[in-house]
């Protein structure tokens, strides 16, 4: 295949994912998921530092935070800020593509290598969260409770959305784990 073939990442993660699932993720190479793509190893590496990042999309979803935090209107509280947050990265990386999720997810459960990078990224979303809502002059104490639990509700939503008999919109789902854990933690 050429140089400049189109969505060469997206075809090394659809390789990866298929050969992670066929032969688990430790027996599977780099050369092998660029064979399977039509592409080089040089083409892996230019997209990805390792064959772990290929489920991870290296600093995507914090970003995404950093952005939403930053372009927020100053007055938006910021737990609306953080729900609305929610609901972006569900439309951006989860709505559509419940399948698919769900066999990363699957393969990332089943693996410690992968299983300690999903853990290392939910810090890495913590660490542009809580300096983010200080920037916005939340309480510091404030914002890294609100920073540790929104990751937490991102990840709870995001196993309840995979569980759901029928796909709905993860925004819905995430804003379901949100009310529950108010209403959980309200006073009787």
């Amino acid at each position: 295949m050429g140089r400049w073939t189109p969505d060469a990442r997206g075809r090394l993660q659809q390789a990866a994912l298929e050969l992670f699932t066929e032969q688990g993720f430790a027996a599977t190479t780099v050369p092998q998921i660029t064979g399977r793509a039509g592409l080089t190893t040089r083409t892996f590496f230019r997209h990805f530092a390792d064959k772990r990042e290929v489920f991870f999309e290296g600093d995507a979803v914090p970003q995404l935070a950093r952005r939403l935090l930053q372009q927020a209107p100053a007055d938006v509280e910021p737990l609306t800020l953080l729900r609305h947050g929610l609901r972006q990265v569900g439309t951006e990386r989860f709505d559509g593509q419940r399948e698919q999720v769900r066999r990363r997810r699957q393969v990332i459960l089943a693996e410690p290598a992968l299983r300690e990078r999903d853990a290392q990224k939910r810090d890495e979303l913590v660490d542009v969260i809580r300096p983010g809502l200080i920037a916005r002059g939340v309480d510091p104490l404030a914002a890294a409770l609100l920073a540790q639990v929104t990751v937490v509700v991102l990840h709870v939503a995001l196993e309840q959305w995979l569980a759901q008999p029928v796909e709905q919109a993860f925004g819905d789902v995430s804003d379901g784990c949100f009310e529950r854990l108010s209403s959980t933690l309200a006073p009787a």
